[in-house]
């Protein structure tokens, strides 16, 4: 099994270019999950800075990424004492997949929040749903375990509101780092599911900010929504690791699936 380390690892072309594999483990069919792509973006954005962390990314999701050979080209744009500003776009056959800004820093594990918000409540991973027992692609890739709160839309009885929630960790049992966190934040099954809309729920742009370095252990993904209308809807997601600690934000802006009515 390819380990997430290695699929989402770049090789240096020169002059801010990166080659890069995208691996079909991480793909929902044809689709490659756009966190993944993430991960691969930042990989590169970080190892052409000074910084050693991908503080904040704003991504623009332009077309599909395609499991196979991918291009990387990282375009600096500040670089300061305590951050670096980049734009990152991925390619694919000479086609933009992906464009986003990225901003690098440096944060400090020992650090202490000054003020932090209740965490979200959740019921124990071992009363939590898993997510399948699929063999290949990205199911099979991490260990989700959703609180059956917000799974009534498999049963065709979605709550009403725009709300999913679940553990995550990968399945190849890496401790999270920033690259893990991007991944985490477009893992869960799209708030909008609870609507009714079930399906293919495309990212269209999605900006995320690390707000610390996970501890070992499960991950805590709370994801919302305030607006379905017109055939978007929008999520926010907040991921808090085994500590208790709030680790990375997200906003995202999607298509909407067809909402599927019970017969």
């Amino acid at each position: 099994m390819t380990t997430y380390h290695e699929a989402t690892s770049v090789t240096p072309l020169g002059e801010g270019k990166y080659a890069a594999r995208l691996a079909e483990e991480y793909s929902f069919g044809e689709a490659v999950n756009g966190g993944y792509l993430m991960g691969v973006l930042l990989r590169a954005a970080v190892a052409e800075s000074p910084h050693a962390h991908p503080l904040t990314t704003a991504a623009s999701f332009l077309r599909p990424g395609q499991p196979g050979p991918a291009e990387i080209v990282v375009e600096t744009r500040k670089t300061g004492r305590t951050a670096a500003t980049s734009r990152v776009s991925l390619t694919q056959h000479g086609r933009p997949i992906v464009d986003a800004m990225v901003t690098t820093g440096t944060l400090d594990p020992a650090s202490e929040p000054a003020y932090q918000g209740a965490r979200p409540a959740m019921p124990p991973v071992e009363e939590c749903r898993p997510s399948g027992h699929d063999t290949s692609g990205f199911v099979a890739q991490v260990d989700m375990r959703f609180d059956p709160a917000v799974m009534g839309w498999l049963d065709g009885e979605p709550s009403g509101r725009p709300e999913m929630r679940a553990y995550f960790r990968l399945a190849d049992g890496a401790d999270p780092d920033p690259y893990v966190l991007a991944i985490a934040l477009d893992a869960l099954v799209p708030v909008v599911a609870n609507t009714g809309h079930t399906g293919w729920s495309p990212t269209v742009d999605l900006t995320w900010h690390l707000r610390a370095l996970p501890a070992p252990g499960w991950l805590t993904v709370h994801g919302s929504g305030r607006l379905v209308r017109d055939g978007w809807n929008d999520e926010d997601v907040e991921i808090w690791d085994s500590a208790g600690t709030l680790v990375a934000q997200s906003r995202q802006l999607a298509r909407t699936a067809r909402a599927r009515t019970r017969k």
